[in-house]
Protein backbone atom coordinates (compact mmCIF):
# COMPACT_ATOMS: atom_id res chain seq x y z
CA UNK A 1 0.00 0.00 0.00
CA UNK A 2 1.28 3.54 -0.85
CA UNK A 3 1.86 5.69 2.32
CA UNK A 4 1.25 9.25 0.63
CA UNK A 5 -2.23 8.97 0.22
CA UNK A 6 -2.84 8.25 4.22
CA UNK A 7 -0.44 11.21 5.05
CA UNK A 8 -2.30 14.32 7.24
CA UNK A 9 1.10 15.81 6.71
CA UNK A 10 0.37 19.03 4.52
CA UNK A 11 3.13 19.98 2.17
CA UNK A 12 1.94 22.73 0.56
CA UNK A 13 -1.13 25.19 1.29
CA UNK A 14 -2.00 27.59 -1.06
CA UNK A 15 -4.22 30.49 -0.17
CA UNK A 16 -6.29 31.75 -3.05
CA UNK A 17 -7.57 35.47 -2.53
CA UNK A 18 -11.45 35.95 -4.08
CA UNK A 19 -10.99 39.16 -4.01
CA UNK A 20 -13.70 41.74 -2.40
CA UNK A 21 -16.20 43.97 -2.33
CA UNK A 22 -15.61 47.12 -4.36
CA UNK A 23 -17.10 50.46 -2.96
CA UNK A 24 -17.91 52.74 -5.88
CA UNK A 25 -18.27 56.32 -4.54
CA UNK A 26 -21.54 58.24 -6.08
CA UNK A 27 -19.54 60.19 -8.46
CA UNK A 28 -18.17 56.91 -10.26
CA UNK A 29 -21.64 55.05 -9.78
CA UNK A 30 -23.39 58.30 -11.58
CA UNK A 31 -20.42 58.03 -14.36
CA UNK A 32 -21.12 54.59 -15.27
CA UNK A 33 -25.32 55.35 -15.17
CA UNK A 34 -24.60 58.53 -17.66
CA UNK A 35 -22.63 56.40 -19.83
CA UNK A 36 -25.06 53.80 -19.89
CA UNK A 37 -27.43 56.24 -20.61
CA UNK A 38 -25.58 57.21 -24.62
CA UNK A 39 -26.94 54.78 -26.37
CA UNK A 40 -30.57 52.51 -26.34
CA UNK A 41 -30.02 48.95 -24.92
CA UNK A 42 -26.21 50.14 -23.39
CA UNK A 43 -26.80 48.76 -20.54
CA UNK A 44 -25.37 45.28 -20.48
CA UNK A 45 -22.65 46.24 -22.86
CA UNK A 46 -21.62 48.80 -20.23
CA UNK A 47 -22.34 46.61 -17.05
CA UNK A 48 -19.77 44.29 -18.69
CA UNK A 49 -17.27 47.07 -19.22
CA UNK A 50 -17.21 48.25 -16.14
CA UNK A 51 -17.15 44.67 -13.93
CA UNK A 52 -20.82 44.88 -12.80
CA UNK A 53 -23.66 42.81 -13.23
CA UNK A 54 -26.46 44.28 -15.37
CA UNK A 55 -29.24 43.84 -12.49
CA UNK A 56 -26.88 46.32 -10.50
CA UNK A 57 -26.67 49.12 -13.11
CA UNK A 58 -30.56 49.00 -13.33
CA UNK A 59 -30.52 49.28 -9.63
CA UNK A 60 -28.27 52.75 -9.90
CA UNK A 61 -30.35 54.30 -12.79
CA UNK A 62 -33.29 53.90 -10.69
CA UNK A 63 -31.36 55.16 -7.29
CA UNK A 64 -30.01 57.82 -9.47
CA UNK A 65 -33.86 58.74 -11.30
CA UNK A 66 -31.91 57.84 -14.80
CA UNK A 67 -35.10 55.91 -15.68
CA UNK A 68 -37.53 59.06 -15.46
CA UNK A 69 -35.14 61.89 -16.61
CA UNK A 70 -35.44 60.26 -20.52
CA UNK A 71 -38.94 59.97 -19.96
CA UNK A 72 -40.98 63.90 -20.80
CA UNK A 73 -41.06 65.37 -17.38
CA UNK A 74 -45.15 65.97 -17.12
CA UNK A 75 -46.65 66.38 -14.07
CA UNK A 76 -49.18 63.62 -12.63
CA UNK A 77 -52.61 64.31 -12.37
CA UNK A 78 -53.63 64.83 -8.65
CA UNK A 79 -56.72 65.07 -6.86
CA UNK A 80 -57.27 68.25 -4.68
CA UNK A 81 -59.17 67.48 -1.94
CA UNK A 82 -62.55 69.65 -1.97
CA UNK A 83 -64.86 71.45 0.50
CA UNK A 84 -68.31 71.52 0.36
CA UNK A 85 -69.73 74.29 3.24
CA UNK A 86 -73.47 74.95 3.34
CA UNK A 87 -74.00 78.42 2.30
CA UNK A 88 -74.17 81.15 4.97
CA UNK A 89 -77.91 82.37 5.65
CA UNK A 90 -78.49 85.74 4.53
CA UNK A 91 -78.96 88.70 6.95
CA UNK A 92 -82.06 89.56 5.55
CA UNK A 93 -84.86 87.68 3.64
CA UNK A 94 -84.42 88.76 -0.30
CA UNK A 95 -86.07 87.65 -3.37
CA UNK A 96 -82.88 86.84 -4.93
CA UNK A 97 -82.57 84.20 -2.49
CA UNK A 98 -85.18 81.96 -4.32
CA UNK A 99 -83.69 82.22 -7.94
CA UNK A 100 -81.44 79.11 -8.17
CA UNK A 101 -77.85 79.36 -8.23
CA UNK A 102 -76.09 79.62 -11.45
CA UNK A 103 -72.39 78.69 -12.62
CA UNK A 104 -70.07 76.30 -13.92
CA UNK A 105 -67.14 74.46 -12.08
CA UNK A 106 -63.80 73.47 -14.20
CA UNK A 107 -62.30 70.10 -13.33
CA UNK A 108 -58.81 69.70 -14.41
CA UNK A 109 -57.14 66.73 -14.55
CA UNK A 110 -53.80 67.75 -16.56
CA UNK A 111 -53.18 69.34 -19.25
CA UNK A 112 -55.55 67.83 -21.66
CA UNK A 113 -58.15 66.82 -19.60
CA UNK A 114 -61.09 68.67 -17.83
CA UNK A 115 -64.76 68.47 -16.96
CA UNK A 116 -66.66 71.34 -16.47
CA UNK A 117 -70.26 70.96 -14.29
CA UNK A 118 -73.12 73.26 -14.06
CA UNK A 119 -74.29 74.14 -10.75
CA UNK A 120 -77.31 71.68 -10.88
CA UNK A 121 -75.40 68.03 -11.51
CA UNK A 122 -76.19 65.27 -9.98
CA UNK A 123 -73.72 65.02 -7.35
CA UNK A 124 -73.87 60.87 -7.02
CA UNK A 125 -73.16 61.10 -10.59
CA UNK A 126 -70.26 63.36 -10.43
CA UNK A 127 -68.75 61.18 -7.78
CA UNK A 128 -69.12 57.92 -10.09
CA UNK A 129 -67.15 59.55 -12.72
CA UNK A 130 -63.93 61.08 -10.26
CA UNK A 131 -64.33 57.46 -9.32
CA UNK A 132 -63.66 56.02 -12.54
CA UNK A 133 -61.26 59.12 -13.89
CA UNK A 134 -59.10 58.75 -10.65
CA UNK A 135 -58.61 54.58 -11.00
CA UNK A 136 -56.99 55.29 -14.32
Amino acid sequence: MDSDKCSTQVERLEVVETGRRRQWTDDEKLKIVLESMQAPRAISSTARRHGISRSLLLIWRRSFGAGHAAEVEQPKPAFVPAVVTSPAAPAKASSSAAVPASGKMVIELGPDRRIIVDAGVDAAALARVLGILERR
